[in-house]
């Protein structure tokens, strides 16, 4: 009989003791993006090893959004790339590449004050406000 009452309690256990997870923020519309971020960073886990990244993102209020990337090291030194954007369903739907329909949802994960975190398809994006 004890067995089947700790049986009964294991669910519960499991419940207490399962980490929280990091609830989204849900975006109401693009006037929470729009003007210049900083992209700083790019990781595959939000907790993981955070590659710099040197490039600017301007969400203008056409649904625009205008990415420069630096590179330093590359021929071009700089690339401007403009792609479009909505908020739908409280996500930033972006075009993965200019003139395709492929889009890609990205949520925000957090967003305090100056600094915002994306999780987008394949990796977490840190950008602080301009």
């Amino acid at each position: 009989m004890r067995i089947v009452n700790y049986v009964k309690c294991l669910p519960l256990v499991a419940v207490l003791f399962t980490p929280l997870a990091h609830a989204d923020v849900e975006l109401k519309d693009n006037s929470e993006l729009l003007g210049k971020w900083s992209l700083t960073a790019e990781a595959l886990k939000i907790d993981g090893e955070k590659k710099s990244v040197v490039s600017t993102w301007e969400f203008k209020n056409d649904g625009t959004l205008i990415s420069v990337a630096t590179d330093s090291l590359g021929r071009t030194k700089e690339m401007t790339v403009a792609v479009k954007y909505t908020v739908e369903e409280g996500l930033l739907k972006k075009q993965v590449s200019p003139g395709r329909d492929k889009y890609e949802s990205c949520a925000v994960v957090q967003k305090e004050g100056s600094s915002m975190i994306l999780r987008c398809t394949n990796l977490f994006l840190f950008l602080t406000k301009k």
